[in-house]
C-alpha cells in the first residue's frame, strides 16, 4: 500500500494527509483513498471544498469514539473552526457505487452525513460492524475482502454508463466538459434518462457535476501554479471568461476567488455529524 503524505503545519497543530494507492480488488468501488491525521485542535478555519462524490469515512476521535460515516455529495463549500480528529480514513466512492453500498439512491445522500450502521440494508449494517473495531491501516485490506470484486451485472452496466458520462462532464487542462444535449447523444439515452443517472448514481444533475468539477479543478491548478492570470486560468479550467469563473467560484465556495485565495473566509462553524430522519 503506497501513501504520499504532505504536512501542513498549524502553530503547534498539524494536519497529515496522505493519498493511498487502493488495492486492485476495491477499484470497481472507489476512485481514490486518503488518511488523515490530526495532532490538536486545529483553531484556523478550513473548508471542505464543493464535492460531488459520495465517500466512506471510517473515523476515530481523540477520545477514542469511532463512527463509520456515509458522507454524501456537498454541493456548496463549508468552513469549520476546528477539527478533532485523531484519524480518519476517507474513500471515494466512483459513479453508480452508492446504491450498491447503501441500498439508497446517491440523490438521496446530498448534504448528507450518515452512520453506515443506520442504513436499512442488512449488509450495509454488517460492513459498519465489521469496520468500527479497526485501526486505519486494517481498513483497506479488510474492505478488499468484505467488498466483491465485481458489482452485480445491472450495477455494473450503469456503472460503466455513469463513468463514461462523468468523464465527459469533467474538466482537466487537456479536455472541456460537453454539454448535455451532446452527452446524452453521444451515450444514446434521452436528455432525461441521463439526469436520472446521475440523479441515482452521483447525486447532482449533470450541469452542477460538470459546475462542481470546475471549482474543484481552478483550486488544484490554483494551488500548483499560484501566479497564473485570472483570465488564463477561467480558461485553463473550462469556464467562458473570467467573469464566469468568478460568478461560479462564489456561487458555490461562498466568497469570491481573490477572498479565498487571500484567506478572506466565510465565517467558521464546529464540524457535527447529521443523521438521515
Amino acid at each position: 500500500m503506497t501513501t504520499t503524505p504532505y504536512e501542513t503545519k498549524l502553530g503547534a497543530n498539524s494536519l497529515v494527509e496522505a493519498a493511498v494507492e487502493l488495492p486492485e480488488a476495491l477499484l470497481p468501488w472507489f476512485t481514490d483513498a486518503g488518511f488523515t491525521s490530526v495532532e490538536g485542535e486545529l483553531s484556523k478555519p478550513f473548508a471542505h471544498v464543493p464535492d460531488a462524490a459520495t465517500k466512506l469515512v471510517v473515523r476515530v476521535e481523540k477520545s477514542g469514539r469511532r463512527d463509520v460515516l456515509v458522507v454524501g455529495p456537498r454541493t456548496r463549500a463549508s468552513y469549520h473552526a476546528s477539527k478533532r480528529l485523531t484519524s480518519c480514513v476517507q474513500l471515494r466512492l466512483g459513479p453508480g457505487a452508492a446504491r450498491p453500498l447503501t441500498g439508497v439512491p446517491a440523490v438521496e445522500l446530498v448534504g448528507t452525513v450518515t452512520s453506515l450502521k443506520d442504513f436499512p440494508q442488512a449488509s450495509a449494517q454488517r460492513l459498519a460492524a465489521e469496520l468500527l473495531p479497526l485501526e486505519p491501516e486494517q481498513v483497506l485490506p479488510h474492505l478488499a475482502e468484505a467488498l466483491p470484486e465485481r458489482l452485480a451485472p445491472a450495477d455494473r452496466s450503469r456503472a460503466e454508463l455513469l463513468h463514461a458520462a462523468v468523464a465527459a462532464m469533467s474538466t482537466d487542462t487537456e479536455h472541456l466538459a460537453v454539454g448535455v444535449r451532446e452527452l446524452a447523444g453521444r451515450l444514446a439515452v434521452s436528455e432525461r434518462q441521463l439526469r436520472n443517472l446521475f440523479a441515482d448514481g452521483v447525486g447532482v444533475s449533470p450541469k452542477h457535476y460538470a459546475r462542481i468539477a470546475r471549482v474543484r479543478h481552478l483550486l488544484t491548478h490554483a494551488r500548483h501554479v499560484p501566479d497564473t492570470p485570472w483570465a488564463q486560468l477561467a480558461a485553463a479550467t473550462g469556464y467562458y471568461d473570467q467573469s464566469h469563473m468568478a460568478s461560479d467560484f462564489r456561487a458555490l465556495m461562498g466568497v469570491p476567488p481573490t477572498s479565498f485565495f487571500t484567506g478572506r473566509l466565510p465565517a467558521a462553524r464546529p464540524c457535527q455529524a447529521l443523521r438521515r430522519a
